[in-house]
């Protein structure tokens, strides 16, 4: 008799936690749908492109502060649901890192608006941006998605972005308003962070525990391997819209933003509530059977490819239309942008799992060797082609920066990792 994959009570609980992030997803690209195209009618795609940038600037801070807890928190949670001193033990030291981080974080924004003129002629915009850091920063996500409970994580935010969304509406009436938007968007982060940060304590039981420098210590080296590997995802990812604005203009800035956002959209939904969903679960499944966690990622993994296989040409031939419904009318430079994006759409929708489960085998080295080489030689050529070919150098250099990913972690696997298992 063959190997079962996953058993019934596996798949329930995935499936579970799947549905109630794939719904949170949901609610958070279709407030997007809803009030992109008026934010970008009422205040201009100038001020919208400003607003983009300073987003793009503060997701730096975010990075930071994450420290890649997401991931390394997540998979110790995970593997000690029932144990509630060593829970706190990790919760405190987690929280006590990140808060640490999101201090010495202000003072480096401060020290930026103090002395770079571009970020001082627009200071306050950077300043309401950053309580998203904050809001971030004291949302323990990562403790949900150990503890298999991503309900709690739907339910808070999607009653936060709908707030959101209404105080927009409600607020911005002009160019003049523009700086609500960063406002409500850091005052919705603050309440899902506070509110998350309740309900831990006071719904799991959780406790906090001062802790010592070795402590803060143990988990700054635990997480540094992966926070490294962020860093370099993120210098290919998020700089791609903060080069676009160093390089051109707000306007120009605010086109290509357009474009990534609804490429994002394609790409990560439902792609990151299966990737979160899975994660916790496939870590406990390694720990036992080594050959079944590899044979499961192999499956997953080949369903999505397909899946996007068979998506994405419709999405390419409908892009017209997506775009005009995002910005109220058809932007063609966006719809060039957007077309391209959905080439390293397909690239990252090919290789999440793959990437993924180089985690899983704790081959941290690898999955850090991957993205600092990609972060190396992407960089540069983002540089490069924003300066050659304007904002859509940005999408060029993408496709070809996710193109050689997806090489490299195949045959990482291949080599490094496990062996083929056997399908018989």
């Amino acid at each position: 008799m063959g190997l079962k994959i996953i058993t019934s009570q596996e798949k329930k609980i995935v499936l579970k936690n799947f549905f109630s992030l794939s719904t949170l997803q949901g609610i958070n690209y279709l407030l997007p749908v809803v009030v992109l195209p008026y934010l970008i009618r009422v205040i201009g795609p100038e001020k919208f492109g400003l607003i983009a940038f300073a987003q793009a600037f503060v997701q730096y801070f975010m990075i930071l502060t994450d420290y890649g807890f997401s991931l390394s928190a997540t998979k110790k949670i995970s593997l000690c649901q029932q144990d509630k001193k060593n829970i706190a033990q990790i919760f405190s030291s987690v929280m006590t890192v990140k808060m640490a981080l999101a201090t010495v974080s202000f003072f480096i924004l401060l020290a930026i608006i103090r002395f770079v003129p571009r970020f001082r002629h627009d200071w306050l915009v950077y300043i309401l941006s950053f309580g998203a850091v904050v809001g971030n920063t004291l949302f323990p996500v990562w403790f949900y998605q150990g503890k298999e409970k991503m309900a709690y994580i739907a339910t808070i935010n999607i009653i936060g972005g709908v707030l959101y969304a209404a105080s927009v509406f409600l607020l911005v009436r002009g160019p003049e308003d523009y700086l609500y938007v960063p406002f409500l968007n850091s005052l919705f982060f603050l309440i899902t962070g506070v509110t998350g940060l309740y309900i831990a304590f006071n719904k799991f039981g959780v406790s906090f525990i001062f802790q010592t420098y070795e402590d803060i210590q143990k988990e700054l080296k635990a997480g540094w391997s992966i926070f490294i590997s962020i860093v370099a995802i993120n210098t290919y990812t998020t700089t791609r819209t903060f080069a676009v604005g160093l390089l051109t203009n707000n306007v120009l800035t605010g086109y290509y933003s357009i474009a990534e956002r609804i490429a994002n959209v394609i790409q990560t939904f439902p792609l990151d509530s299966l990737s979160q969903a899975l994660y916790p679960r496939i870590n406990k499944i390694f720990k036992k059977d080594r050959r079944r966690a590899m044979k499961l990622m192999r499956r997953i993994q080949k369903s999505t490819m397909l899946s996007y296989l068979a998506m994405l040409p419709l999405v390419f031939w409908a892009a017209p239309l997506l775009v005009n419904i995002f910005c109220g009318k058809d932007y063609h430079q966006v719809v060039i942008i957007f077309r391209i994006l959905l080439f390293p759409v397909f690239f990252i929708g090919s290789n999440a799992f793959r990437v993924q489960f180089l985690l899983v085998c704790a081959r941290t080295d690898l999955y850090s060797k991957l993205h600092i080489g990609a972060a190396l030689a992407g960089l540069p050529l983002i540089f490069f082609c924003i300066h050659e070919f304007s904002y859509f150098g940005a999408a060029f250099a993408t496709t070809i920066i996710e193109a050689g990913v997806i090489i490299s972690t195949f045959q990482l696997i291949r080599k490094y990792v496990l062996p083929p298992p056997d399908l018989h």
